[in-house]
């Protein structure tokens, strides 16, 4: 189907996980991956343009395997939508992005957030918002949206001493 510019093209908003849907229970810092609120925080945001949401996956993304990252491939590569965000984990979301390398004509973009979407002081409103814009003007292929920052998904590393996504070294 071709979209013009006054019908915008849809985006899948695919969900995995991670800390964005976390649900913490008591001070020990006990929680479980929620149901997403990726949804209800883009109609807050009275965004415009068409979306579906799609949970995929409700994990932790330090527990994602090899066979979750394949399902995820599958999910999207079974969509029609040309414009794809995935939320997920910040732990492992560069091995993700880079299993979903070769997607063909489609813009991919992941992102999520150090802090849970349910906390007051969250950067998950930023970053989905970030990704959702970015998904509608980046060619495709595979990228991170992360604090204000958007990287191609085979040239960033998550810097963990200072809990941010970098530039990758390359050699």
């Amino acid at each position: 189907m071709a979209w013009s510019d006054s019908q915008p093209q849809p985006i899948l908003v695919v969900t995995t996980g991670g800390t964005i849907d976390k649900v913490y229970f008591d001070a020990r810092s006990d929680y479980e991956v929620g149901e997403s609120v990726v949804g209800d925080l883009l109609r807050q945001a009275q965004v415009r343009v068409p979306f579906e949401v799609l949970p995929v996956l409700r994990k932790d993304s330090l527990e994602l395997t090899v066979e979750d990252r394949a399902l995820v491939r599958a999910a999207i590569e079974s969509r029609p939508e040309q414009r794809v965000v995935v939320t997920h984990g910040t732990d492992t979301m560069t091995e993700t992005a880079r299993a979903l390398a070769g997607l063909a004509e489609r813009t991919v973009v992941l992102t999520g957030s150090l802090a849970p979407a349910r906390f007051a002081e969250t950067d998950a409103w930023f970053n989905v918002g970030m990704a959702f814009a970015a998904v509608q003007v980046l060619p495709p292929g595979v990228y991170i949206a992360m604090n204000g920052q958007i990287f191609a998904a085979d040239a960033v590393v998550k810097d963990r001493s200072r809990n941010q996504f970098v530039r990758a070294l390359l050699p």
